[in-house]
């Protein structure tokens, strides 16, 4: 399901249209100007997929062998954006034989004839800039064989899409696309006969906005792992293709570059991959350390709380949590009600996790995956601790925490964190405290949190809850998230839950206080699958009847297990810059 189009959406389009259809009457591009290197990677077990007719784009899959990629009916918005960035270009190039090049250049040179001349949904700024970069990038896979008229056609097509960007980046959404529309134009200016004048102003425009959008501490105003990923990732493309042209990026454009890689350290767990906040996911395997290696800065971890997430670290155990307020306005419309929620990676092994991003799987679970209780943290029932706008804001994140404090320390006891936020504050009077201690080998994890009112005027809004419930109390619950490659069973007679990664660790989880330990069924919601994973959540419930109460947890390390040793062997071998 899709969002309705808006009337500003609407406008955006045709006027997009408008453009792409004057590119086409200009002149061309002929050639290139040196012979670009390919920067973008696929996946070769994806290009494999493509070629048996298995056609998996925004959680649809459409099975239809021999088919023209252009002639599937497309189920979302999504899916038909996935197809127009080509994207999938990365993945027939991972299998590079002589079948994914023909299947490739079919694909393509029927695009130049279907939509070349300024039509369907693939004219947008940030599809053409993410497009043009994979056309340049396998140009020469496309290219071999074919004869001159396709070759003319070809470098027809990219002249005519850099000259729309040239005219159109600028109504590329803030962000992550304004930045895949600004790199592909310089891109394409660098590498095509004729476009050469389109740079400078690309590159000035870029330089702009690395300091309008990315912090000084090296986030972006969505907060989200997996898009700061992408954003570093295209500016090191951009940087390289400068470098490669024999110019220097602008001293903005390597800045950026500079703040953002140690924030992306910061925010990497033991397993290679992000964490999951904000509607990323975890990243493709091994894209996170290709782009800090490429990145050139080395070894430095971003300290305080970069992009707003505290980490804590111990001996083979990371612990990544959301310690800041939620993102507002337009950068929320995939943000999650998140704050205080953590995740927990134990060597290579991700045993405490967040449900994920749901939106390839419908708007229904990319709602619900923006819920308070889709992640490990205390929700209280029915409520999430930000809610999502409606009408003209339809999307946004609203009336989320406003303050949250945050205190970090690190010392012989090992890495802690205590922070709080606001965000019950309106609806039950209560602010949620929670303190995370991590050893210093990393075996165990203490933790509590608290749910209390802090004032006079809380306390009344927490009688006036209570009220409306009937005096019954206020439900709450605590969620713990697990990672589907975790075995978990209660233990102790329901007082403890064993839980059993693949490596052979196993972690028991224990907690005081007056609630109810259950093991439910719970989700894991994961990009480039056909629907969510089951698994399984720890839920501690109780009701609330004070004006304070307060839960005590832990998860320690029982037993390693032999799988330890491969473990490490694997991390070890990894690139980490």
């Amino acid at each position: 399901m899709n969002h309705p189009i808006t009337l500003p959406e609407r406008a955006t389009r045709l006027i997009n249209q408008y453009y792409a259809r004057l590119s086409t009457r200009l002149r061309p591009a002929t050639g290139f100007t040196y012979q670009p290197e390919p920067r973008s990677i696929g996946l070769s077990s994806s290009g494999q997929q493509l070629l048996a007719g298995n056609f998996l784009f925004a959680g649809h899959l459409i099975e239809a062998p021999d088919a023209m990629i252009w002639d599937l009916p497309a189920p979302s918005r999504s899916f038909a954006e996935e197809l127009h960035g080509f994207s999938w270009l990365d993945d027939l190039a991972a299998v590079g034989d002589r079948e994914a090049a023909r299947i490739a250049q079919a694909w393509t040179f029927e695009w130049i004839s279907r939509y070349g001349r300024g039509r369907g949904p693939g004219w947008s700024p940030d599809l053409t800039g993410r497009r043009l970069i994979r056309w340049i990038n396998h140009s020469i896979f496309l290219l071999n064989g074919q004869p001159p008229e396709a070759s003319k056609s070809f470098f027809r097509s990219l002249g005519q899409q850099t000259i729309f960007l040239a005219r159109r980046w600028r109504g590329a959404r803030p962000g992550l696309p304004r930045f895949e529309a600004l790199c592909g134009l310089i891109y394409a200016g660098l590498a095509l006969m004729g476009m050469e004048r389109h740079v400078e102003q690309a590159m000035s425009a870029l330089a702009r906005e690395c300091e309008r959008q990315i912090d000084p501490k090296g986030g972006i105003p969505t907060r989200n792992p997996e898009e700061l990923l992408e954003v570093l990732t295209y500016l090191i493309w951009a940087a390289s293709a400068l470098s490669s042209s024999g110019r220097m990026a602008p001293a903005e454009h390597l800045a950026a570059i500079e703040r953002i890689a140690p924030t992306l350290r910061a925010l990497r767990h033991g397993d290679g991959g992000l964490a999951r906040f904000h509607g990323g996911d975890a990243g493709l395997p091994g894209r996170l350390d290709h782009a800090l290696a490429a990145s050139g800065v080395r070894g430095r971890i971003e300290a305080g709380l970069p992009m707003g997430y505290a980490r804590l670290h111990g001996g083979r155990t990371t612990v990544i949590a959301d310690a800041a307020p939620p993102p507002k306005g337009r950068a929320s419309l995939s943000a999650h009600a998140s704050t205080l929620a953590f995740e927990l990676t134990s060597g290579r092994r991700p045993l405490i996790v967040n449900c994920g991003p749901g939106r390839n799987f419908g708007e229904g679970w990319h709602r619900a995956g923006r819920a308070t209780a889709s992640h490990s943290t205390v929700a209280i029932e029915g409520v999430s601790s930000a809610r999502l706008g409606a009408g003209r804001r339809e999307g946004e994140l609203l009336g989320g925490p406003s303050q949250v404090p945050v205190r970090q320390a690190a010392g012989p006891e090992g890495s802690s964190l205590h922070a709080a936020h606001d965000g019950y504050v309106a609806t039950h009077g209560l602010t949620h405290a929670r303190k995370l201690r991590l050893s210093p080998d990393g075996a165990a994890l203490a933790g509590s949190d608290t749910l209390a009112t802090t004032s006079d005027a809380d306390k009344r809004r927490f009688d006036a809850a209570m009220d409306s419930a009937g005096l019954q109390g206020i439900a709450a619950s605590l969620r713990f998230h697990l990672h589907p490659d975790v075995d978990a069973a209660m233990d102790l007679g329901g007082k403890a839950v064993s839980l059993a990664l693949r490596s052979g660790e196993i972690w028991v989880f224990r907690y005081r206080g007056r609630a109810e330990l259950s093991l439910e069924p719970g989700v894991y919601l994961e990009k480039g699958r056909l629907k969510p994973r089951a698994t399984k959540q720890i839920v501690l419930s109780w009701r609330l009847f004070d004006y304070a109460s307060r839960i005590n947890w832990s998860l320690s390390k029982a037993q390693d297990g032999p799988g330890i040793v491969r473990d490490l062997e694997a991390e070890d071998g990894m690139t980490i810059s």
